[in-house]
């Protein structure tokens, strides 16, 4: 891995472990072996870090969610295929996505909730666009893409946290699983 690579990696461990705000550049230094100078040529701050971070970890993953959520006129397929692409991003990046999570419940007005809220809108509204294609197909669904699309990830993300602490594993089976839950409610 690069040098760039290694500090990225450094300070999402960092980060996931003790906050955003907790964390110095002195110690993300420290711990991927560099000077300040090094990572100041890199990244400029540790602002520069953090969004480099979202950049290049997470945006990959939006191209991916992209796809995943194209309405093709078959919701169940649509739903499992996204479930499956949030699926294997915790499995690549289950650092990385533990921290994602914890900028949810930040404060708007905090720097690191204000670098991530583009990374977590953009979800969103490919999730609404999704719903609000397939309510052509179910008029039922109407006027409700906000909350189906928060519910959704809603329901993701418990999945992904029970495999995060050990308690599930994420696969295609419990993709399936979930989005039956989501579709047909506690009594399915």
């Amino acid at each position: 891995m690069d040098t760039r690579g290694a500090i990225i990696d450094h300070a999402v461990r960092l980060f996931a472990a003790r906050g955003y705000d907790a964390i110095g550049v002195q110690e993300i230094c420290e711990a991927a072996g560099i000077t300040k100078p090094t990572l100041y040529h890199h990244f400029g701050n540790k602002r520069g870090l953090f969004e480099a971070l979202i950049q290049e970890r997470c945006q990959p993953f939006l191209e991916t969610l992209r796809r995943a959520a194209d309405y093709a006129g078959d919701l169940p397929r649509s739903l499992q295929q996204v479930t499956l692409a949030y699926f294997e991003f915790a499995r690549r990046e289950p650092i990385l996505y533990r921290l994602l999570l914890m900028f949810w419940f930040m404060r708007p007005s905090d720097e690191a909730f204000q670098r991530v809220a583009d990374f977590n809108e953009k979800q969103h509204q490919f999730l609404v666009e999704m719903f609000r294609e397939a309510q052509k197909g179910h008029g039922n669904m109407k006027g409700r893409q906000q909350a189906q699309a928060a519910t959704l990830l809603g329901t993701i993300n418990t999945y992904i946290v029970m495999s995060l602490n050990g308690h599930v594993e994420l696969n295609e089976h419990l993709a399936h699983q979930a989005m039956h839950q989501f579709s047909h409610g506690i009594y399915s």
